[in-house]
């Protein structure tokens, strides 16, 4: 069965609805899917005639096909020993589980990347829709949704590029991370994190100056410091002056941060203070445990399924682009000065 609108033994479409109420196949699919632009009177037209009809949707038949969505992640993303994109990818399975659809995951290395050599699961036409879980190329976005149209970002977006995504307000988490280091005192404070690695971590670190500018404070280069090449994290290169405090882009790196901190003989939080974001497990085993901003990744997974059953159903409407606040969670790694 194709990714388009059809459906029911009558071969009932969009088309035919529209044809009927004497309007266009856009207005009939705002009016189905609730959005604006579509007066009361002839929206219950339109729902009105399509179940005359007996209009059904393509959502609704291919969860009878055993519809296959497939997750593609790049394979950095993927720390055997678990990570934030694991939970999120289990959070996926089970909210497309519940609307009677499959997930099936391929890695992505980098050479598969760089060369654009797109997932087995949609050359060979296993899956008709796709996940893209943790940041892609722009290259690779790109020839990826030319060969799927039915595509969401996970995660991630990529300016330029008109596709539809689920994001984290990185950007407020930032600011609020670091407002919080402000109250506690704290008046040098630095960033780690690789700006444009990915555009979670750029968004924080745009949410962390704006906190910095409207306390007055200085943001200093030599205080944002990478945490990661384009393939792995990497050591941190500190300077022989430090911050108070660093703002950390993801906990991973908050982790890595502290223990790296320690090889110098510093103590988190007693001379230093370091806060993370995403509120994965690994903030909770951190000795100390990991201030940090909490990700929903539920939410996240239940808006990703929305926009991808709605983008199946509806390939031509307009792109959706949600972004999902978070929460901060005080722990021990930062102290008041």
């Amino acid at each position: 069965m194709s990714a388009g609108v059809i459906a029911t033994a009558k071969g009932v479409t969009l088309g035919d609805i529209a044809k009927a109420c004497d309007t266009s196949i856009v207005t009939v699919s705002k009016a189905l899917t609730d959005k604006k632009g579509v007066s009361d009177e002839l929206r219950r037209k339109i729902k009105a005639t399509a179940e005359e009809m007996g209009y059904v949707s393509s959502r609704a038949a291919n969860i009878k096909n055993n519809h296959i969505v497939g997750v593609v992640i790049p394979e950095k993303f993927m720390n055997p020993n678990g990570s934030f994109y694991w939970a999120l990818y289990n959070d996926l399975v089970k909210q497309f589980s519940a609307e009677g659809y499959y997930c099936l995951i391929e890695q992505i290395s980098q050479e598969d990347e760089d060369k654009l050599v797109m997932p087995k699961l949609v050359m060979d036409g296993t899956a008709s829709s796709v996940v893209s879980l943790g940041q892609l190329s722009r290259e690779y976005a790109a020839e990826l949704v030319r060969n799927m149209p039915n595509l969401v970002l996970l995660d991630y977006y990529i300016h330029g590029l008109e596709l539809d995504s689920v994001t984290t307000d990185g950007y407020g988490g930032g600011y609020e991370l670091t407002s919080y280091l402000c109250e506690l005192g704290h008046r040098n404070i630095g960033y780690i994190g690789t700006v444009k690695a990915t555009s979670s971590i750029f968004d924080r670190y745009m949410g962390y100056m704006k906190a910095m500018i409207d306390n007055g404070l200085e943001v200093r280069n030599e205080w944002t410091l990478d945490d990661r090449d384009y393939r792995d994290f990497i050591k941190i290169a500190f300077p022989d002056e430090l911050p108070t405090a660093f703002v950390c882009n993801c906990d991973e790196a908050a982790f890595h941060t502290i223990r790296q901190l320690e090889e110098r003989g510093l103590r988190v939080p007693e001379d230093i203070s370091v806060v993370g974001y995403d509120n994965y497990l690994i903030s909770e085993i951190s000795k100390p445990s990991i201030t940090t901003i909490n990700v929903n990744s539920v939410k996240m997974a239940a808006e990703t399924v929305r926009i991808l059953l709605n983008r199946i159903e509806f390939p031509d409407s307009d792109k959706i682009n949600v972004k999902i606040s978070g929460e901060l969670i005080i722990k021990d790694s930062a102290r008041k000065i």
